[in-house]
């Protein structure tokens, strides 16, 4: 039974890597060297980091595992350092040392791995983290697949030699941006050169991912061949403030546990409503990414804002992100804990 990633895991780091310029891998094992709660690639963990200034809340920054998943004693992360970040990865880089001790929630994944006759894995830059576990998972069974990793310039390429020494290096390709060959293997050569029934895992920058669904879409591809890992939303959810009136377009949300009607005004969002009401809800990055605050949708019209999940566990499974996510004016959402049922 896998552990449930509400739960924490206390970590130590045993080693720490510089990779590149500004990018640091992190070693982390339990405490006490017992296994780990296994993973599959494409899964990662939670970091649980100091407030940003007293007084504030924890901040929780999720980052993908990158060691082989059949590994149970240690987990492999590694983090770039983000200058117009919101001070996480700047955190870890000052601060977190071997020896050091950090919190993290189990791993959980919303990036799996589907079958497929050919797997493409597209990385952009320190996008490659997750796609480094799947192709150790598809080399392990025998799956074909090919990895190319684009980046600004060879200095900038995380795990160089771990690309170079890996038992499934014949099926890697580096393009830099300063180099000639970048310019000449386009996104359309490369996937009109696939074959039939390939799907992509991506994973890197938002521009090098639309970039690659643009690509798909005029090969004719359908959607669900595409399969894509955000690290942070388009554009930034705004600084939510507590106002004492709700302004004009605001709506309402019903909290069905407990019956509970809550005003959300325009600035706000619903999952910092829930939290003022005294309702539990597990924040993490804020932009609708990670899907940590997912609630259940019961009943009214949601304007889903995610970038975690699709039309089927919007309609069918009925999740909604109150970090992001919201409804129209005057409307009225009803909302409960995943799993929530009426008592009879």
């Amino acid at each position: 039974m896998p552990l449930d990633p509400a739960q924490t895991l206390t970590l130590r780091v045993s080693r720490r890597e510089p990779l590149c310029d500004g990018i640091v891998a992190f070693e982390l094992r339990a405490t006490d060297d017992r296994p780990l709660p296994a993973f599959d690639a494409g899964a990662h963990i939670d970091l649980h980091l100091p407030p940003a200034r007293p007084g504030e809340a924890p901040r929780r920054r999720s980052y993908s595992l990158c060691n082989p998943p059949d590994e149970r004693d240690r987990y492999l992360i590694a983090v770039q350092h983000e200058h117009a970040g919101r001070g996480g990865s700047a955190w870890l880089h000052a601060q977190l040392q071997p020896g050091d001790r950090i919190d993290a929630s189990a791993p959980r994944n919303l990036f799996a791995l589907q079958p497929a006759p050919h797997t493409l894995l597209l990385a952009g830059g320190i996008g490659l983290t997750p796609l480094l576990a799947m192709a150790e998972t598809l080399w392990a069974q025998d799956r074909s697949f090919t990895l190319q990793v684009r980046v600004r310039s060879r200095a900038r390429l995380p795990f160089a030699r771990r690309l170079q020494e890996a038992p499934w290096a014949q099926a890697v390709q580096v393009l830099a941006d300063d180099e000639a060959q970048a310019d000449t293997e386009t996104l359309d050569r490369l996937i009109a050169a696939q074959p039939a029934g390939t799907r992509i895992w991506t994973c890197g920058p938002a521009g090098f991912m639309a970039a690659v669904r643009a690509a798909a879409t005029r090969a004719g591809w359908s959607a669900d061949r595409v399969v894509t890992e955000h690290f942070a939303a388009p554009a930034p959810v705004p600084a939510l403030e507590p106002r004492d009136r709700i302004a004009p377009g605001g709506f309402e949300i019903d909290w069905a546990p407990s019956g509970q009607r809550l005003a959300v005004a325009p600035h706000q969002s619903v999952a910092r409503v829930l939290q003022a009401a005294g309702i539990a809800v597990a924040l993490s990055c804020e932009q609708g990414i990670c899907g940590q605050c997912c609630v259940q949708h019961l009943d009214g019209p949601a304007d889903h804002r995610d970038l975690v999940y699709g039309a089927h566990e919007h309609q069918v499974e009925r999740r909604f992100t109150p970090c992001c996510s919201r409804a129209p004016a005057a409307s009225r959402l009803v909302l409960a804990p995943l799993g929530w049922t009426p008592a009879t």
